[in-house]
């Protein structure tokens, strides 16, 4: 006997869109501020029954005459950031059906063409949720109401915005291939892609919302949604838990298939697949998030598609976005065994190359961490779950230094492998936020490549513009002592001075800026400067400008690495090549 199970929905959205709020508002819940850093980390769900979709939609539902035969919504919460491709990816995989949220003020943004780019590749039908309507200028907020009823009343400027983000809506989507239009305008939704304005925040649009949901998933998905009651249970891994009187228990989205209590289960894990018993299937009520949820009611079995957490024992060590099988004929075990096998090791990585190390608390952060990393062309030493140990710092000692780096998503690094990272100038990046782990990354980078290319100009006589600055000359001789304004470049004690006729004066003895002795001073001070063997008056005068004597090495290291030294440097370099090129004599006076 055949069984209709609630579809799959996968909200996708570029961070801070407004995917988690959307769900808050349809749950009543508070999800989003409970998140690190506001983004969402992992995969979360929650069932929305049929009641509360038909409390929402009464009005839109009865104009449609819309009876819907499936028990309700099972709405998967997925990551938004670009680093989360492969957690979206598998909620790409899981969902019948798809919500994109798109910011009406802002349009497309990279990780929204991604998550495109993932419902395409597995054929996933989707519905945009144009959000944030509510911060166009002027918009007049009608709570809850329906889209049709908030437009009327906008003023026609603000009617204007709100069609004009529109637009640029379905012209990003005709740049990627795709139809798409004003969800009361889509004569086919087999070829067209619906658009539905809405806030979050205010419930604006959210009717109209999930009655096009509603509607696409009873027409065109009713088939997919027929499934074997009795069949295997087929899930994945939300997150693991440890819960009062029941020990460590494991958050589930269930797919396929049914579990019940006492089932074999196949428990996918990096040292090979484990096998334990399901003791109790617990649920949350209607309306509530897996991930948040502290209260559930004890069932006998479950059936897809659902949200479950499961009691049984040998769950410590098991790591979230792993498979989970519930299997009920033992002859399959093996089989299923070595099935959830091959899905771990294709995730974890170990090598004796050169290159960085990550850790994470999850299979799922793991993946996201891979591909990040794997697309910014950053060689991958070892990527494992768990905490970052003093062996694996240790791992890092040959290598070069822009590759001495270990990664920490979400997971504690040991005192010992702290103190070992310090010792031997091994770089620990450690967040709860993927994108910031990034970020810091990629500034670490600049300063190892800014290190590098100064070390190169170490030694290198810089180039440097000054002008004496008149009424300021504190000694003729012996040495001469005058106050300077340093126009571009460089002056660094020791260095030769010339004019601009190219005729050296002397040697920079000593620089003093506020009083202090100074080995070098840049653009926009103003020094005083002693000079052996110049004279004032005879070697130079008041407001006469004077440049530093470059030898014909350092000019060629500097013509090598301009793109090291600022622009006012440069042109300083340009004034001091010109004239010692008239004076080809001095290019070899050190």
């Amino acid at each position: 006997m055949k069984h209709i199970r609630q579809p799959i929905i996968s909200v996708l959205a570029h961070v801070d869109h407004g995917k988690t709020s959307l769900l808050d508002y349809i749950r009543g819940s508070a999800v989003t501020a409970k998140e690190a850093g506001g983004i969402t980390q992992h995969i979360g769900a929650t069932e929305i029954p049929i009641s509360q979709i038909q409390k929402i939609c009464k009005t839109q539902m009865s104009k449609l005459n819309l009876d819907l035969k499936f028990p309700g919504l099972l709405f998967i919460d997925t990551p938004g950031h670009a680093a989360f491709s492969l957690l979206r990816k598998r909620g790409g995989t899981l969902a019948d059906i798809a919500i994109l949220v798109v910011d009406i003020t802002e349009g497309f943004k990279p990780q929204t063409e991604e998550a495109i780019t993932i419902l395409k590749q597995y054929k996933t039908p989707f519905i945009v949720a144009a959000n944030k309507v509510d911060k166009l200028s002027g918009w007049k907020v009608n709570k809850d109401s329906c889209f049709k009823d908030t437009y009327d009343q906008q003023r026609p400027e603000v009617k204007e915005a709100m069609d004009m983000g529109i637009y640029k809506l379905i012209g990003q989507f005709y740049d990627l291939g795709f139809s798409a239009d004003l969800f009361n305008r889509v004569e086919d939704f087999t070829k067209q892609i619906s658009i539905v304005p809405i806030s979050a925040i205010n419930g604006e649009g959210i009717s109209d919302l999930l009655t096009i949901l509603s509607g696409v998933t009873q027409k065109y998905l009713e088939k997919k949604l027929e499934i074997d009651p009795q069949g295997e249970g087929k899930g994945t891994i939300l997150e693991v838990k440890e819960v009062k009187g029941l020990g460590t228990t494991i958050d589930v989205i269930l797919y396929g298939g049914i579990v019940r209590a006492g089932d074999t289960l196949v428990i996918g894990d990096p040292a090979g697949a484990r096998v334990t018993k399901a003791k109790a299937l617990l649920k949350t009520n209607p309306m509530k998030e897996i991930r948040i949820e502290k209260q559930f009611k004890s069932h006998r079995e479950v059936v897809a598609a659902s949200g479950v957490k499961i009691s049984a024992s040998d769950l410590d060590g098991v790591i979230a976005g792993v498979p989970i099988r519930a299997i009920h004929d033992k002859s399959t075990l093996d089989a299923i065994k070595l099935e959830v096998n091959k899905e771990i090791e294709s995730i974890e990585i170990e090598t004796d190359n050169e290159g960085v190390i990550i850790k994470t608390d999850t299979i799922g952060s793991l993946e996201a961490m891979v591909k990040v990393l794997g697309d910014l062309n950053v060689p991958i030493k070892k990527a494992k779950i768990g905490p970052i140990l003093r062996k694996e710092i240790m791992e890092l000692k040959a290598v070069d230094e822009k590759y001495r780096i270990v990664f920490a998503f979400n997971v504690d690094v040991m005192p010992e492998a702290e103190k070992e990272a310090s010792d031997n100038n091994t770089k620990i990046f450690k967040s709860d936020v993927i994108y910031r782990l990034l970020e810091d990354y990629e500034e670490y980078q600049k300063h190892i490549e800014e290190q590098k290319k100064q070390e190169v100009l170490k030694g290198v006589v810089r180039p440097g513009h000054i002008r004496q600055v008149p009424g300021y000359i504190f000694r003729q001789s012996k040495p001469a002592i005058a106050g300077f304004d340093i126009v571009a470049g460089v002056l660094t004690e020791g260095v030769a001075l010339m004019k601009r006729d190219g005729t050296i004066i002397g040697r920079v003895n000593q620089i003093k800026e506020n009083g202090k002795n100074v080995k070098e001073c840049r653009i926009g001070s103003r020094v005083a400067v002693s000079i052996d063997n110049a004279i004032v008056g005879r070697n130079f005068k008041e407001g006469d400008e004077l440049f530093t004597v470059i030898t014909k090495k350092d000019n060629r290291l500097l013509k090598r690495n301009l793109d090291i030294i600022s622009d006012n440097e440069k042109n300083a370099h340009e004034s001091i090549r010109d004239i010692m090129t008239k004076k080809d004599r001095l290019w070899d006076i050190g």
